[in-house]
């Protein structure tokens, strides 16, 4: 899991507090438009204030401070309103009133607490086991791919919906701006395409007429929001607790997901450091909370680690700053009005970046882990967990006072955590066969390596002796130049010259040796002459 990852920001670092600011607020902008969806559904279909906008921000601001002190601020995350309590949260309303779905919300965090405790005592190596490559990459796509049906229909190209020329330029401008400052900027600027892609689509939306600020005029510049607390607006009922308590199962496989692709974005293990015990006991606290004060119940949110992912900031102080800016925003009625006046269309056109670089990032878990899919259970697994999670499956258990829907990505992890554990692995028979033609390939390519190098030998020998003959072929076709001609003649001259006074030298003395030699030879000459003359005579006497 942990791999080296080029951050501009790591974890621990911390921005100039300018910076930090803008960063912290395109984190804002990210959670905001989800944050305060899951109050609004909730109200709708229960046709009753269940829950208000500004609790729902104050519950997601300290939620993430406590999971950061909980996790010692070694990972980035963002908690926020659940979607996948909205149903439950209506079911235990309509069976025990606002107690009901309070209560059910604190015990959701009770049993994250829980497990958390069973996963410090127990360890934590079983998770490899149970969420295996082949298991998480497909969760994570399925988080980004199965956000994608409320971007479509934010920017107004859902199925069956007129077109809008204004929804449609305001969605366009938010993606087009958002990607080419993604792409183009440099320095600071890059750090922040969605926060700029953002502020461009709005500016836009209100050029074109689409953004209605009735609500903005109406609304106080601070107030104090509508919070329910326990044993004081209401007395705890046990009796829903079954209708929204098994639904913490389900969203502990979206926690392990979410922390899974985190961890891939920023190269660092979180299940291992700080550990999946911590991550469960900050996101069960800070669920617990929100029931405590008349919130939804918290999650890590896809939306605010997608931002991590693509502006490669990390720095836990920007996620706590954008937690704090959260529960400002709560009591600042003028300026949450403000915020939701943002349209749909603004926040869809963003959304198609951050929700497809999870679905990347889960493409990527399988490739840069190198996940097998010649092997059919590999291929099983991830197929079923793709069908189920995108398809729309739903299981709903209605028995008495309890009510569970698993759908989505939950049903999909579940699924493949079942398969995963259940379906055998590939017989010994067939690994042996793998072996031997692993050995056989093994050995064809070291034949073709050999090949290969014998040729490139050959070819630096025949490039050798082709360089050689075209020298000589150069050397020979060459003419000469003229004072190359000139030098030449002059060699010649010195040369001929030098043989004559070698010549001369020669004669002169073959003449002084021949002078010599007739010298020698009268002088010899006269001697016997003499001595002969001298003998003649003596014998006269005689």
């Amino acid at each position: 899991m942990e791999e080296k990852v080029e951050l501009i920001l790591d974890v621990k670092e911390k921005p100039g507090f300018g910076k930090c600011i803008i960063l912290a607020i395109q984190h804002v902008f990210a959670m905001f438009g989800a944050t305060i969806l899951v109050p609004i559904l909730v109200n709708s279909k229960a046709e009753a204030q269940v829950l208000t906008i500004p609790v729902a921000l104050i519950s997601s601001g300290i939620g993430t401070l406590i999971y950061i002190l909980c996790t010692k601020g070694k990972s980035p995350v963002y908690l926020g309103s659940s979607f996948a309590f909205i149903v439950p949260l209506v079911a235990a309303y309509a069976k025990g009133g606002i107690s009901g779905a309070m209560t059910g919300i604190m015990a959701v965090g009770l049993i994250y607490m829980i497990f958390a405790i069973l996963v410090r005592l127990i360890g934590k190596n079983w998770i490899n086991k149970l969420l295996p490559p082949v298991v998480i990459g497909p969760m994570i796509m399925i988080i980004g791919l199965g956000l994608a049906p409320s971007a479509i229909e934010q920017i107004g190209l859902k199925t069956g919906t007129a077109l809008d020329w204004k929804v449609i330029t305001v969605a366009l401008v938010s993606f087009l701006v958002t990607g080419i400052i993604a792409v183009v900027a440099k320095k600071f600027f890059k750090v922040i395409p969605f926060l700029i892609g953002i502020v461009a689509g709005y500016l836009t939306a209100i050029a074109v007429g689409i953004v209605d600020f009735t609500q903005v005029g109406e609304a106080a510049i601070i107030g104090i929001p509508n919070f329910v607390i326990p044993f004081i607006h209401y007395t705890p009922n046990l009796s829903s607790i079954l209708t929204i308590a098994p639904i913490a199962l389900v969203t502990m496989a979206e926690h392990i997901g979410d922390h899974t692709a985190l961890s891939a974005i920023i190269g660092k293990d979180l299940l291992k450091d700080p550990g999946l015990d911590r991550t469960l006991l900050g996101d069960g606290i800070a669920t617990f909370f929100a029931g405590l004060i008349g919130g939804p119940a918290n999650t890590t949110y896809g939306e605010n680690t997608s931002v991590v992912g693509m502006t490669k900031v990390a720095s836990v102080w920007v996620i706590g700053l954008a937690a704090i800016i959260a529960i400002i925003l709560g009591f600042f009625a003028k300026f949450t009005a403000v915020i939701s006046t943002i349209p749909n269309a603004v926040l869809g056109g963003v959304s198609l970046l951050l929700y497809g670089f999870i679905a990347v990032n889960g493409l990527k878990v399988l490739i840069q882990k190198q996940v097998d899919f010649g092997n059919t259970k590999n291929v099983i697994i991830a197929s079923a967990m793709l069908v189920l999670g995108l398809g729309g499956a739903a299981i709903s258990i209605n028995s008495g006072d309890l009510s569970v829907t698993i759908s989505g990505m939950s049903l999909a992890a579940i699924v493949g955590i079942i398969l995963n554990l259940c379906l055998p692995n590939i017989k010994e028979e067939t690994k042996i066969i793998n072996k031997d033609e692993d050995k056989t390939k093994n050995i064809e390519h070291k034949k073709i390596e050999e090949d290969q190098k014998e040729e490139i030998t050959n070819k630096k020998i025949s490039n050798k002796t082709d360089k050689a003959t075209k020298t000589t072929k150069t050397s020979i076709n060459k003419k000469p130049s003229k004072k190359e001609e000139k030098e030449e003649k002059v060699e010649a001259t010195k040369s001929k010259t030098n043989g004559k006074n070698k010549q001369t030298k020669s004669t002169e003395k073959t003449t002084k040796t021949k002078k010599e030699n007739n010298k020698a030879k009268t002088k010899t000459e006269t001697k016997t002459k003499t001595e002969t003359k001298g003998k003649t005579k003596k014998k006269e006497t005689e």
